[in-house]
């Protein structure tokens, strides 16, 4: 019997197979295969479904950040998984690169997102060492995996970060994957990118590196834990020799840099991240406060987000020296443990400096937005605003004697009169009496609009006690309705965000505030004038600054609780808070916070252009632009100076009766209380005083009298208060020394 080959047999096989089976396996084949593509197409889609937008894909930064920056760049506050310095990659060290690509991807150049060759290479190695030595992922890869998603080790996750790369790569150039790469990579000890990680090993910028030095931070890529120079230093140290090994396989160094660079030794000088160092605290946590006003709480909560600020570092630093240097020396002496401090571009809004407090780490209450105080006499400057813009004069001539209204019987500070007296003159001289008298006249209503609109954000109640500043505001209100007289009363919202750009490197909010007119020019221009007399000749002397124009107002609360000063010169509006937060008294006076002013504002100055106001516009014919609503007291007591005067001297005697003491009065306090301190009744009966007989003949020489609206210098307990209290408060002999003023009570 003849066997036919295997060959012949199976093709004989196949010839006697019926056709329909034939035709069923190719269309089975077919089937087959056409589902396979189909089903990869889908399983395409359905990754790419689940992928950020093609413009997600140039996002510059991580997740979960906030880089708040100032108004010069330099970063104030970082949180999360951020580097403190976004490199560009020309300031990159040419040799760091090649560092980063030798030891993760060596065909960066070649590959379009996934590197086969790469592949089997890394999985040849590990297999040959029995370990894993090398990775399979590009640097694109692990750019994706940075960016976009979670670190499970999924085959799911896995075939998203191939789908993102090889889209990465579409989108980006291999520069602009490379610089985002080295800017966000992890390498342990707190250290995000090349920079991070130069100053946290080795306290150095990344231009600074030895060859040696960058081939360890690029030997951290894989495993930041396993190769940490500070904990496995022999495992780093061989780490490292790979690197440069695979440098000189890819012709990036020779093999003298390489020999060179492995004899050295591995010094270390660790420091803190950058990026735990917050700069100017209590203006970061304002910024961050404000931040849900401009964007949704989705955009916050995704992050990413890169605030650039208002904020001038040098004014900043300017301004937390004043500040400090005040509670170093007056806030010792006179009583009081904190301060704030604000200044504003009137002109934009944009807020320049901040000082919240005197420790933040202590204490993180900001004082400038957070604290209501009562204002004082730096409420009259809205008073007499209403008053001027209603068609008053300056010289308007009101009665400085005593004076109830409805049972409200407000009283000076120096409980002294003076009779007539212009407007202009009791503003400089914070005369309480005229104060109340001028907001009777103009009205609760219009003064309180006027505020209002001005900037005051604060609730204002409609009492007599509101022309002294019997009603809380804060200070970054404050300053910034002030500076609505520096513009000419136009008036724009204080800020501290300029812009807000995503991770993406897009800007999704950036401030437009426009000006609002709230008083015009004129009222403006004269409010202006009158407060310029208020330094240069009244209780802001403290303040001024040499050749340049300056106009504020003081304010004391009752007690000396409150120690304010708010100032502007054309270009900028500051303000200054002194006093305790638990509301205690100071032995302090207004002067102080003048005093701080001028500090700040001596230095910040320079360099500015010196500009000066408007010149007070003409008086006569000027038409009122706010209407008058004057109040109806129902019942008025207005008594003579000399009676109460007299009554005064017996006051002011070492020995009055305790009934007597009762009556004294601070700024809009009706009554003192009965504990009030033996050594503040002897500060008081030394307080600058001129009588009203002496004066009432020479309204013109009255200019050139300063009155403070705040407690005079402290005696001590061994000094008699004076014989004669008429004397004149220009009189050598009866101010003490400089040494005496600053001298602690005993």
């Amino acid at each position: 019997m003849k066997i036919l080959p295997s060959r012949m047999t199976t093709n004989l096989a196949k010839k006697n197979k019926p056709l329909y089976r034939r035709i069923w396996f190719w269309a089975s084949l077919g089937v087959g295969v056409g589902g396979g593509i189909v089903g990869l197409i889908y399983g395409i889609g359905l990754i790419d479904r689940t992928l950020p937008d093609k413009a997600d894909l140039k996002a510059v930064v991580r997740e979960q950040t906030l880089t708040i920056k100032a108004a010069d760049g330099t970063i104030l506050q970082q949180q999360g998984e951020a580097t403190r310095e976004q490199l560009k990659l020309e300031q990159i060290p040419d040799n760091l690169k090649k560092a980063f690509i030798a030891s993760e991807d060596r065909r960066f150049q070649q590959h379009n997102g996934v590197d086969l060759q790469g592949i089997a290479r890394a999985s040849l190695n590990n297999l040959r060492s029995q370990g894993v030595v090398e990775g399979g992922s590009t640097i694109t890869q692990q750019l994706a995996r940075i960016l976009f998603l979670k670190q499970e080790q999924t085959v799911w996750r896995k075939l998203k970060e191939v789908r993102l790369a090889q889209k990465i790569e579409s989108e980006l150039t291999k520069d602009q994957i490379l610089e985002r790469y080295l800017n966000l990579v992890y390498l342990g000890a707190g250290a995000y990118g090349v920079a991070d990680a130069a100053w946290v090993y080795f306290s150095k910028s990344p231009n600074q590196l030895s060859l040696a030095e960058m081939a360890t931070i690029a030997g951290l890529a894989p495993a930041p834990s396993l190769y940490a120079p500070d904990k496995n230093p022999a495992a780093a140290k061989r780490r490292r020799d790979l690197v440069l090994q695979r440098m000189q396989e890819d012709k990036v160094i020779t093999p003298e840099q390489r020999q060179a660079a492995i004899q050295e030794p591995l010094t270390l000088k660790s420091s803190l991240p950058k990026r735990m160092q917050v700069q100017s605290p209590y203006f970061t946590s304002y910024v961050q406060k404000e931040l849900p006003k401009y964007v949704s709480s989705d955009v916050l909560a995704s992050g990413g987000l890169v605030v650039e600020t208002t904020l001038n570092p040098t004014w900043q630093k300017v301004a937390e020296e004043a500040v400090a240097k005040t509670l170093r020396n007056q806030g010792r002496w006179e009583n009081f443990k904190q301060a704030a401090l604000v200044a504003v571009d009137p002109r934009s809004g944009e807020v320049k400096a901040m000082v919240g407090g005197k420790d933040f780490g202590k204490n993180q209450f900001n004082r400038v937005t957070q604290a209501q105080r009562q204002p004082g006499s730096t409420f009259k400057g809205f008073v007499y605003a209403t008053a001027i813009a209603s068609g008053k004069s300056p010289y308007d001539s009101y009665q400085d004697a005593p004076f109830v209204v409805d049972g409200y019987e407000p009283k000076n500070y120096s409980e002294n009169f003076r009779g007539s007296m212009n407007i202009r003159d009791a503003l400089t001289r914070s005369v309480n009496v005229i104060a109340v008298k001028v907001l009777i006249d103009v009205g609760f209503k219009p003064t309180i609009k006027l505020a209002h609109e001005m900037g005051i954000k604060s609730q204002l109640k409609p009492t007599y006690s509101l022309a002294l500043g019997s009603n809380e505001v804060n200070l970054l209100e404050l300053t910034s309705a002030y500076g609505s007289f520096a513009t000419l009363g136009l008036h724009r919202e204080p800020y501290g965000i300029r812009r807000i750009i995503n991770r993406q490197g897009k800007v999704i909010w950036s401030a437009k505030f426009k000006s609002k007119r709230v008083l015009d020019a004129d009222s403006a221009a004269i409010m202006t004038w009158m407060l310029r007399n208020v330094v240069e000749g009244g209780t802001g002397a403290a303040a001024q600054l040499g050749n340049r124009q300056v106009a504020g107002k003081t304010g004391t609360s009752d007690k000396a609780r409150d120690l304010w000063f708010i100032g502007y010169i054309p270009q900028m509006v500051t303000g200054v808070w002194l006093g305790n937060d638990d509301n205690r008294p100071t032995d302090g006076s207004s002067s102080s916070a003048a005093y701080t002013w001028h500090e700040f504002m001596e230095k910040a100055v320079q360099g500015m252009p010196v500009e000066k106001f408007p010149k007070r516009p003409k008086l006569e014919g000027r038409k009122g632009t706010i209407k008058a609503q004057s109040i109806k007291p129902k019942q008025v007591l207005n008594r003579s100076i000399s009676s109460d005067n007299d009554s005064e001297s017996v006051r002011n005697s070492e020995d009055s009766g305790s009934s007597r003491r009762r009556r004294r009065r601070y700024s809009q306090e009706e009554q003192q209380p009965e504990n009030y301190t033996r050594r503040r009744r002897r500060r008081d009966r030394t307080e600058q005083s001129s009588n009203s007989s002496s004066e009432s003949s020479r309204p013109r020489r009255r200019s050139r009298r300063v009155e403070s609206d705040s407690p005079p210098p402290r005696r001590s307990r061994r000094s008699s208060p004076p014989a004669n209290n008429s004397g004149s408060s220009g009189s050598s002999s009866s101010q003490p020394s400089w040494r005496d003023r600053l001298r602690p009570a005993q």
